[in-house]
């Protein structure tokens, strides 16, 4: 999934919620301006980050390895 889509997804939960960013970002203990770098595709956010973010908005993470195709 490409940053810009994550920062979509999460954008439209928070919405969905109706969480401001600044509540949002205090909630998952992440400063505010990282939380806008994310939902704008700006930032490539850690998987703890990410982590914390999915909780608060009852969300879940999938990591998926898929084989190279040769």
């Amino acid at each position: 999934m490409l940053a810009q889509e994550l920062g979509e997804q999460i954008k439209r939960r928070r919405d969905m919620l109706h969480i401001t960013q600044p509540d949002l970002a205090e909630l998952a203990d992440i400063n505010v301006n990282t939380l806008y770098r994310i939902e704008t595709g700006k930032a490539n956010p850690t998987l703890k980050v990410l982590h914390k973010l999915a909780e608060v908005l009852g969300m879940e993470l999938k990591l998926e390895v898929k084989k190279p195709n040769f």
